[in-house]
């Protein structure tokens, strides 16, 4: 079992020049974490994908730390104006990424969002498994033959439910297929994340840990930084350990059905950028231990 931080908890940081991204590697390791994972790649001006994707696995291996996920956006609904199987072969292209990266995952979305304008079935759920079936499908068969697993993830809000993603990996229905859970995101579709992690737990590949400070929607906004819910509720970025996720309960239930992969740090609270992942840490890696017990 490692503990791991996703690049985008850097991206403050990144996206103010502060640091390169590429220079979150090195950080990630002094700051004393196991793995990292990539989480949609900054390309430099003048850099291609694939050869910045060589860069960082030569830096990665320079400081002895593993790149362990890649994390890409799609949408198997409207992606590639609206054209599956277009969208399905720049997916396959992802993969091809990460197989530069070296990651034994891949993480890609489903469908984001909401229904297209030119939707024709009925706007449920239920009609766009199919679809969305096929597309996952066939991104993880092509990258089983590189021994890459895929994986989809509770994000994007049209995805991001526990019900609809056990839908959609039961309909998938490959060995190479599965899910990055990420502990927090459940609370965006007001779905419980102990309940949400204890129904989901046989398909964990991957795992983020993640907080959020909630307030109930019948309070007013309560300001910058907090966001919304499907269901009108507010909830804001915290440390791990000091919101209202019960993230310790949802890692014992990982651990106890026998998960022995990364839990990796997904810090996006307003708080100075390292000291917060370093909390995040610290307290993740006691919540582990705890679980361990």
């Amino acid at each position: 079992m490692q503990i791991g931080v996703s690049s985008y908890s850097y991206n403050r940081l990144v996206r103010s020049g502060e640091m390169k991204q590429i220079e979150v590697i090195a950080k990630a390791k002094e700051m004393g974490f196991d793995a990292i994972e990539f989480s949609t790649i900054t390309l430099p001006e003048g850099e291609n994908l694939p050869d910045y994707a060589a860069k960082l696995k030569a830096e990665a291996d320079k400081v002895g730390i593993p790149i362990v996920n890649y994390t890409i956006g799609a949408n198997f609904l409207s992606g590639s104006n609206g054209d599956l199987q277009a969208e399905i072969q720049r997916v396959k292209g992802e993969v091809d990424i990460a197989e530069i990266l070296g990651v034994p995952g891949m993480r890609h979305d489903a469908a984001v969002g909401d229904f297209p304008a030119d939707w024709k079935a009925p706007k449920s759920f239920q009609a766009a498994v199919p679809r969305l079936a096929e597309g996952c499908r066939a991104v993880s068969e092509y990258a089983a033959a590189k021994g890459i697993r895929t994986m989809i993830e509770n994000h994007g809000y049209f995805c991001q439910d526990s019900i609809r993603l056990e839908q959609l990996v039961t309909e998938v229905n490959h060995p190479n297929f599965g899910l990055l859970i990420d502990i927090g995101n459940f609370t965006c579709v007001d779905d419980d994340s102990g309940v949400a992690v204890g129904r989901l737990k046989q398909w964990a590949f991957h795992c983020h840990a993640k907080d959020f400070h909630l307030k109930p929607g019948s309070e007013p906004w309560p300001g910058t930084g907090w966001n919304q819910s499907r269901g009108g509720n507010w909830w804001r970025g915290a440390i791990i350990g000091h919101g209202n996720i019960p993230v310790a309960q949802c890692i014992r239930i990982l651990v106890k059905n026998g998960y022995d992969g990364v839990f990796s740090v997904e810090f996006e609270g307003m708080e100075d950028v390292l000291s917060g992942i370093q909390h995040c840490q610290d307290n993740l890696r006691r919540f582990v231990e705890m679980a361990k017990a």
